[in-house]
């Protein structure tokens, strides 16, 4: 991806999408928006008796990136720190 991402803005627009989700505010946003993404592909917010796979979870998080309300810029680049959490999972 060119484009530099503004993991500020990018925080406050992933934190629309779970508003109930608790994300420390100890590290910087980077650090922050990464972990919480990778949380939410590993289903740490879950029962392990109900956890999804990473493949599964993946899915779901980026079809609700794309049904959101948040600009298109913003949609990529949500879904680029997925691609890139994924990557790092595999």
């Amino acid at each position: 991806m060119t484009k530099e991402i503004n993991f500020n803005q990018l925080l406050i627009e992933y934190r629309t999408l779970w508003n109930n989700r608790l994300l420390s505010a100890d590290e910087g946003a980077e650090q922050i928006l990464k972990t919480a993404i990778t949380r939410e592909l590993k289903d740490e917010n879950s029962h392990p008796r109900v956890r999804r796979s990473v493949h599964e979870k993946f899915y779901f998080a980026v079809k609700r990136v794309m049904e959101s309300h948040l600009a298109e810029s913003d949609k990529q680049s949500l879904i680029h720190v997925h691609l890139e959490m994924m990557e790092q999972l595999k």
